[in-house]
């Protein structure tokens, strides 16, 4: 892509391409961890393909440019709570996806993948086979995890660095890129009459030895239908925005519920991605959020209520000390609550600094300081307030678009696609129709050439 357009050049192609939606399915059930409590709320269909195939026929129906599995490690079984109260088993999402490949027709298929418990040459040939049953629709969600719970998993009592963590992430890109480039993309043949099935010039050895890898190559399957499958990436950390702007094809981030919050993070996204010598078009902004849709405002604060209302105050309790990391079962929820932050974390920063300018001088509660987590997850309104939300955010420069968690399955996703897509359509921000056949083409990115091409150029 050029970088020679100015800014009112780039906004126009903004308009042009129109908002981009996904749609993320974290919990059976919904976002938060006891959607699964809702009326409606489907938690014991999780190992059902039809459940996850409706999901994303949905999505399809709505014209969203992809979904995308979350995927964790481990159980979170550090509290009781976690294991008698929250949906805490999920499929494994390449198998999943494969399934849901041949069930769907148009819609990206995005895993999440863990730089720090995955292998690259795995995850390389994983996501080329995803992109050829899928016929270019595949994509990855870059996570380094976050719990030495999955550190137990793996041979490790603890959970490596954060700085460590997204240095081989960044490591693990580059060697999965380059595996993906192994062969060129004329190079398979298929001549029976000469006997050729690939020709030998066309094939490339990475020979990578780098900090965290030793991978010679070459990958075992044809160079992927997209080129490289699309990267999303969720860090929101000073090290996870330097990984988004330098390898990233889009970012999720946190939902702001200020604009000017939300403009600021835009614009570092946008300045990033410069200084590490890309165009920023190259990196979509894509902040989650999740509606919570009612006829009437009074109608959608009383669904976010109820979310409220299911959730013990065990949970509570034991949510916050793990993003804590001390155990919190003997303070009460209605006193004024202090910590030592201090020590800092080496799970996720972000949400470690969210709680941090909660908690503030101690003022709060626990229950306040809970309360407003979860009300910060949330966006509720009818229908035209939330497009009057995200028609804002587009049009003046804080998104490209959203990752949509909606906070009950399977309802809330209907509910978004039949009330919510018609009025963006009809403010002509969304298109809501597929431009081409592979996900690259949908969001409007190119499709990346080979390292070996760019070489012998």
């Amino acid at each position: 892509m050029s970088a020679d357009r100015g800014p009112e050049r780039q906004q126009q192609e903004r308009r042009e391409r129109g908002l981009v939606l996904g749609a993320m399915h974290f919990y059976p059930g919904g976002e938060h961890a006891t959607s699964w409590r809702l009326p409606g709320a489907q938690p014991e269909r999780y190992l059902d393909v039809d459940y996850y195939a409706d999901f994303a026929r949905t999505a399809e129906r709505g014209g969203f440019a992809t979904i995308f599995l979350a995927d964790e490690l481990y159980v979170w079984d550090r509290f009781a709570s976690g294991v008698e109260h929250v949906v805490n088993v999920r499929t494994e999402p390449f198998t999943l996806l494969g399934a849901l490949s041949q069930l769907t027709e148009r819609i990206g298929l995005a895993a999440t993948v863990s730089t720090t418990y995955h292998e690259p040459y795995h995850v390389a040939r994983k996501l080329a086979s995803l992109d050829f049953l899928s016929q270019g629709r595949a994509a990855w969600n870059l996570v380094t995890s976050a719990a030495d719970e999955e550190a137990r998993n793996f041979g490790a009592g603890t959970h490596l660095a954060h700085a460590d963590r997204y240095r081989r992430a960044g490591e693990f890109v580059q060697v999965v890129r380059g595996l993906w480039d192994s062969w060129d993309d004329d190079a398979f043949t298929y001549d029976k009459g000469s006997g050729f099935f690939a020709r030998a010039e066309k094939l490339h050895v990475l020979g990578h030895h780098g900090e965290f890898f030793d991978v010679r190559g070459p990958l075992n399957i044809a160079r992927p239908p997209q080129g490289h499958p699309v990267l999303f990436q969720a860090g929101a950390s000073p090290a996870g925005r330097a990984l988004a702007a330098a390898n990233a094809d889009a970012v999720f981030t946190p939902w702001e519920h200020d604009l000017g919050a939300a403009q600021r993070l835009y614009a570092d996204y946008a300045a990033r991605t410069s200084a590490a010598g890309r165009d920023p078009r190259e990196l979509l902004v894509l902040p989650a959020l999740s509606p919570v849709l009612g006829r009437t405002p009074a109608e959608a604060v009383e669904k976010l209520e109820l979310i409220e209302s299911l959730t013990p105050d065990r949970v509570a309790l034991d949510l916050l000390s793990h993003h804590l990391e001390v155990d919190l079962s003997d303070r009460p929820l209605d006193e004024p609550f202090t910590h030592d932050f201090s020590g800092g974390t080496n799970q996720v920063q972000s949400l470690y600094a969210t709680v941090q300018e909660l908690v503030g001088e101690g003022r709060r509660t626990l229950r306040d300081v809970y309360r407003t987590l979860l009300r910060r997850r949330f966006l509720p309104g009818t229908p035209a307030q939330v497009a009057d939300h995200m028609q804002e955010r587009f049009t003046r420069g804080a998104a490209d678009g959203f990752m949509l968690a909606f906070s009950s399955l399977p309802e809330g996703i209907e509910e978004f696609v039949d009330t919510v897509v018609p009025e963006l359509r009809r403010r002509g921000v969304y298109r809501g129709e597929y431009r081409g056949e592979t996900l690259r083409e949908n969001l409007g990115l190119d499709v990346p050439s080979s390292r070996w091409t760019q070489v012998s150029a």
